[in-house]
């Protein structure tokens, strides 16, 4: 890990620190995310278990998907299932995944790509690691985030973004101790490659140890940071986090600061961290299983039109 790098960070636009005097912003709470299963049985994490929905909005969801290594004929994937009402964000860091849909769309992502999947007024959706992966095996690690959307964007027609690893936007910190991956939104006059319905920044940074990242940020913004590998400090008060764990930081004005402790494992050598920030929507939320909405009444439309094949139904080309 990871799989976008480059040799040399100095060759890269380096992020000016936040100017003022204004404070940034400290650690509201830090979380540890319980292990679970998903789909056919591959392992995650729960990012935002535990977290007020109030404070991770526009976002809803958060998997870590592995860090896991397979023996052949281990890896899995999920079965054909329905979206509607938000967007899903994959984004591989090591491993191959192929995805199909019910209305003709698809591809594969790998090793620093991501899929992003508006589901708005619904479809049907497959997850899975090729024939190839499963027979040899091999190393699978990855995130899947859930985006809502405004009530007015619900039901958009289905569209696919799939932003290759070449494509993400390559910055450094100040002190040229930090890889910063900008996938998408805007952080100090640069801007990643996604394309969104909802104003998100997303981040995946590897801050080498003993380095400071320091980012302004969007004062409308919430600002949350999940530790994917390592240990380091989150806030002007340096509170602990390490992997599997969620800072939430308080809301307001202020950049955010992320330090990677001097002593990291062998096993990740550097701290990696997705820093996500969004404009809170700030509508109400109905959310069960694969549909996120803004009430029960259009839950239970959701399900009526998924049982009555109104979502699309699975393409006689997914039984070849």
């Amino acid at each position: 890990m990871p799989a976008v790098t480059v040799d040399d960070l100095l060759t890269l636009p380096r992020i000016a620190e936040p100017a003022g005097s204004t404070p940034d912003r400290s650690v509201r709470s830090v979380t540890t995310a319980p292990m679970g299963y998903e789909g056919e049985g591959f392992p995650v994490r729960r990012a935002f278990h535990g977290v007020d929905q109030a404070l991770l909005d526009p976002f809803i969801h958060l998997d870590q998907m592995g860090e896991v290594e397979y023996a052949p004929g281990e890896p899995k994937g999920t079965p054909w299932h329905p979206h509607r009402g938000f967007e899903t964000v994959t984004y591989m860091i090591d491993g191959i995944m192929e995805h199909q849909d019910s209305q003709g769309g698809g591809g594969v992502i790998t090793n620093g790509d991501t899929q992003w999947m508006t589901a708005g007024s619904g479809l049907l959706h497959i997850e899975k690691p090729p024939e190839a992966l499963v027979m040899s095996g091999g190393l699978f690690h990855g995130f899947q985030l859930w985006v809502n959307l405004p009530a007015r964007d619900k039901f958009l027609a289905p569209r696919y973004q799939d932003l290759r690893a070449d494509q993400v936007r390559l910055l450094t910190s100040s002190d040229g101790g930090a890889l910063v991956r900008l996938i998408a939104g805007d952080v100090a006059g640069y801007t990643g490659p996604g394309a969104t319905h909802t104003p998100i920044t997303m981040i995946h940074a590897t801050i080498h140890p003993g380095a400071r990242l320091r980012l302004p940020w969007n004062a409308e913004f919430n600002a949350l940071a999940y530790v994917l590998n390592g240990f380091g400090t989150a806030g002007p008060e340096r509170r602990p986090v390490k992997s599997g764990q969620l800072a939430v930081f308080e809301a307001g004005e202020g950049g955010l600061t992320i330090e990677a402790d001097r002593a990291q494992e062998s096993r990740s050598p550097n701290l990696d961290v997705l820093i996500l920030g969004g404009q809170p929507i700030r509508e109400p939320v109905a959310w069960y299983g694969p549909f996120v909405m803004n009430n029960r009444e259009q839950l239970v439309q959701a399900f009526e039109d998924y049982r009555a094949g109104r979502l699309g139904i699975i393409p006689p080309s997914a039984f070849d």
